[in-house]
């Protein structure tokens, strides 16, 4: 019954660390085409919310209740590749995850960075990962 609780409260915080990654990259196509100081700084003060207040707090939550749920059924998780490979999905989301921290950094010293087409390629990345990840856990393909 504790792995169904921890596996419930892992769910909704991979959905709230999705949900982060998703609008923060859009948040940042805003800001680059942002030209007064009053938008340039609400976006700055969203990133920051967003990234520190969501983002950062879900990610934590989900590494924490995921390896809580992969220690619980060590015998089953640790042998199968699907969750090795998922693991590494993880892994790539989490380097994004920083990836978003330095961009919302590194744009209050430059709002031009980058340009709003970049990060709205940006923004598909995690898409593709969740794609991956979900059809890992679901399907548990043998490879």
């Amino acid at each position: 019954m504790l792995l169904l609780w921890i596996k419930a409260f892992h769910i909704v915080a991979v959905i709230c660390w999705f949900a982060a990654m998703f609008y923060l990259p859009r948040l940042f196509v805003y800001h680059v085409q942002s030209t007064d100081a009053v938008s340039i700084q609400r976006f700055e003060l969203m990133e920051r919310k967003l990234y520190r207040g969501i983002m950062t707090p879900a990610m934590i939550a989900t590494w924490v209740l995921g390896l809580w749920m992969v220690w619980l059924g060590s015998d089953y998780y640790l042998t199968q590749h699907w969750m090795h490979a998922k693991l590494g999905l993880v892994f790539l989301l989490t380097v994004y995850h920083f990836v978003c921290g330095y961009f919302r950094k590194a744009l209050i010293a430059n709002p031009n960075l980058k340009s709003h087409v970049y990060f709205r390629w940006f923004n598909e990345v995690p898409i593709f990962l969740l794609i991956a990840v979900v059809i890992l856990v679901v399907v548990k393909p043998n490879f």
